[in-house]
């Protein structure tokens, strides 16, 4: 879900509900954003168990801390997203590696495709899962956030704790260096 169909639809009266101690309305908000926080855990980390791990954190501490979530410019879950990012950031830290399973949950469908996710998406799963792997965690986090969970400039900024301006030039350089190898 977008964010501006997520604020006038049933994630803001679910969270309503679950800051008010509804058990129905947290188990919905599990469910509809299960899929998303997963894979997108699981392209952030590569590993499948540590996904899992992180994606229960995640809903965790959405438990522990939804009373105090406040609808303003950024929907349900960007703010859920920024709980999932932090975590993985803190497991990088921890682990001071990156190792990606050859694995990688399906991408999110979802609309029309801009030319540059047209372009991204012709080079073929292998090879570009090969190139991204080249690109930095910032520039790999961005791309993720912005294609494949189809996240706004402003969301994608709020979840990397960063400026609008920071997420666009992150992007720029991030598919200037997938041209560069593509055109080798």
């Amino acid at each position: 879900m977008t964010g501006r169909r997520e604020e006038n639809g049933r994630v803001r009266g679910l969270v309503e509900r679950a800051q008010r101690g509804d058990r129905a309305a947290l188990e919905e908000l599990y469910l509809i954003h299960f899929d998303r926080v997963y894979s997108y855990l699981h392209m952030s980390v590569g590993s499948r168990h540590d996904a899992e791990d992180l994606t229960t954190q995640t809903f965790l501490r959405m438990l522990e801390a939804i009373g105090r979530f406040q609808w303003r410019s950024v929907p349900f879950s960007a703010w859920l997203f920024r709980i999932a990012h932090n975590l993985a950031m803190d497991h990088f830290r921890a682990n001071r590696r990156w190792q990606p399973e050859d694995e990688i949950s399906e991408h999110v469908q979802g609309e029309e495709t801009s030319a540059e996710e047209q372009a991204l998406a012709s080079l073929g799963d292998t090879s570009m899962l090969a190139l991204i792997e080249r690109l930095s965690p910032e520039q790999r986090q961005v791309l993720t956030l912005k294609f494949v969970f189809r996240f706004s400039n402003g969301e994608a900024a709020t979840i990397l704790g960063k400026t609008e301006g920071a997420v666009k030039s992150l992007q720029h350089r991030a598919l200037a260096s997938l041209q560069k190898h593509v055109t080798r």
